[in-house]
């Protein structure tokens, strides 16, 4: 299964909904896009800026996401020509339906290169985006997220 960086931030940080998102994943083998190792470290960031996490925390949290990339717990896919050509396409796709980010493009173009499915996320945006293109996606424990 593929995991959105929103995913992976709520598997290292308690979250509402990070127990549902444990008990989904628990057992199987999940990738994301290298993308993820920039955006968790800056969700985690984030975080601690708005005071929602402290520094220890947030480096603990960091420390087990190291240790799951190099355990392979979560396999990190690099970003290609083809993955970036994929999100080109992707964008037009689903243009003007959904306006997806470019980094949301280049998830799901990776998740699609992959053929990691479902798509594990529960960014609206994203969500959108996979519906519309035909991708399989994971069931939400509640109410979807807010773009942001």
């Amino acid at each position: 299964m593929y995991l959105d960086s929103c995913i992976l931030v709520k598997l290292l940080i308690r979250e509402p909904d990070s127990e549902f998102y444990a008990r989904l994943v628990e057992g199987h083998p999940v990738s994301s896009s290298l993308l993820a190792f920039t955006e968790v470290w800056s969700a985690l960031l984030a975080r601690e800026r708005a005071q929602l996490i402290g520094t220890r925390l947030r480096l603990e949290a960091w420390q087990r996401f190291e240790d799951q990339m190099r355990s392979q717990m979560i396999d990190l896919s690099p970003i290609s020509e083809a993955i970036i050509r994929r999100a080109h396409w992707i964008l037009g796709r689903v243009h003007p339906k959904v306006p997806l980010r470019s980094l949301d493009a280049l998830h799901l173009a990776t998740a699609d290169q992959l053929q990691d499915w479902p798509l594990v996320t529960s960014d609206q945006r994203l969500r959108e985006a996979a519906l519309h293109l035909g991708y399989p996606l994971n069931d939400l424990p509640g109410p979807i997220l807010p773009a942001s």
